[in-house]
């Protein structure tokens, strides 16, 4: 009975997989597509779009000589479908390409079956009205794109009660007349504002458009530290330390780089000699403006045994919002273990990353978080590409502390709260004052 099950089985797989083969990719839309007439040459970007998921292994964009485009960079995947690549085309222009060829097969999807090839000839236009016109097309789209993020994808879209569908019909007018990529993004950015999201902005030309400047009272004197600090040292552009009288260590640590991870060296030789001289930490982060979490999680496993659970959230996709997910930090093996006592002084200047960090340490036993509220803004935003060279960056979550609550504009709450004022970092730091009297009495 069980070798007719089996050979039932590998039939039936034999099946599924002869017909998974049997659907090769196919180009679903292209940007140009083929026969297209009048193409602006200011078009920047030629897009498309497959009918299924695609490994991002491989391409094969064939063709050569004066017909083939002038690309730029390298083309670029936007999501598991869809492909960008930059290019300068010229005016009163054939063109020709092709997405595979006969020959040429490394458009594969993720089971290896070459995408059937798409040859793609065009002509550009002259470039004065027939330009503008096709731009103002190329904006309407855009435009379609960014609201469907906006309203399927966006974390917080209905967190401070912004009438999304009346701010869409006061910028629909205007499409038509926007004139650059820049423009477009900056209009969008306007129109996106009252969001108030730090993780909402668009991105043109390698420039950045923020949506949302926010403005708060930090609770340091980043430039009276220096001062106020005993040994006073910079060990790297992130990262500085101290040593008070009575042998309790100092550690500023300014963000989580994931572009330079090399930067946080020095905290760890910081923590490593605090453990080894059996002294108290401090560690400063209320000028942490985030960075890559899992460098946060790295350095806080230094203070713990065990796995620990230290928040949660919640991801939106298609209008729809996931299951809760738990998020763990684990024992850092690789690095010094730190047993002693340890104050983390954060405030409003505590952002994204550096929250999560936060939360991480509230698990760490012996630490104490002291200072203000952490500035409530995390989004996890995500690339998405609205075709007119233009791309806005979407929050994906809500990040939730353990009691599932949400963070977005309440920010985490330190275990000893110092209330300050920007007089009083003249002479001291009440904050530091505080974590010394709480590593003392410990």
């Amino acid at each position: 009975m069980r070798l007719i099950l089996r050979i039932l089985l590998s039939v039936a797989l034999l099946g599924i997989n002869m017909a998974v083969r049997a659907e090769a990719p196919r180009v679903a839309k292209a940007t140009p597509d083929n026969g297209a007439k009048d193409v602006s040459p200011s078009l920047k970007e030629f897009r498309v779009v497959f009918d299924q998921p695609m490994s991002q292994g491989g391409m094969s964009i064939v063709g050569g000589g004066p017909t083939f485009p002038k690309m730029v960079g390298r083309p670029r995947w936007v999501d598991d479908r869809t492909l960008v690549a930059a290019w300068q085309l010229e005016p009163e222009h054939d063109y020709w390409l092709s997405i595979n060829s006969g020959k040429f097969t490394n458009f594969r999807n993720p089971g290896g079956e070459s995408a059937v090839p798409y040859p793609i000839s065009f002509r550009t236009s002259k470039g004065d009205a027939a330009s503008t016109v096709n731009f103002a097309e190329r904006n309407r789209e855009a435009f379609d794109h960014l609201k469907e993020a906006i309203n399927k994808d966006y974390s917080y879209r209905d967190l401070r009660g912004v009438e999304w569908e009346r701010r869409f019909e006061l910028v629909t007018p205007r499409l038509r007349v926007i004139p650059t990529p820049l423009k477009f993004a900056e209009e969008m950015a306007e129109l996106m504002s009252p969001a108030q999201d730090v993780h909402l902005w668009l991105m043109v030309d390698g420039r950045q458009i923020p949506t949302y400047k926010r403005q708060s009272a930090w609770n340091v004197a980043t430039s009276e530290l220096p001062r106020l600090v005993p040994g006073w040292k910079e060990c790297s552009r992130i990262v500085f330390s101290g040593t008070f009288p009575d042998g309790i260590r100092y550690l500023c640590i300014r963000s989580w780089p994931a572009d330079a991870a090399d930067q946080l060296d020095p905290a760890y030789e910081v923590l490593a000699d605090a453990a080894s001289a059996g002294k108290p930490l401090i560690i400063d982060v209320r000028a942490n403006g985030g960075g890559a979490e899992p460098l946060a999680a790295k350095f806080a496993g230094c203070f713990i045994e065990k796995p620990a659970v230290y928040a949660k959230h919640v991801t939106r996709r298609d209008g729809k919002f996931s299951e809760p997910m738990d998020r763990e930090f684990e024992p850092n093996k690789g690095r010094p273990r730190f047993k002693g006592p340890s104050a983390v002084l954060i405030g409003l200047g505590t952002v994204s990353s550096c929250e999560s960090f936060a939360m991480m340490m509230k698990q760490a036993p012996g630490c104490t978080l002291v200072g203000d509220r952490t500035a409530g803004a995390s989004g996890n935003p995500r690339p998405v590409d609205l075709g007119n060279g233009v791309t806005v960056y979407v929050p994906s979550w809500k990040d939730l502390r353990l009691d599932g609550t949400c963070l977005e504009g309440e920010g985490f709450a330190p275990d000893v709260k110092v209330k300050t004022s920007p007089q009083d970092f003249k002479q001291s730091d009440p904050v530091i004052e505080e974590a010394l009297k709480v590593l003392r009495k410990g």
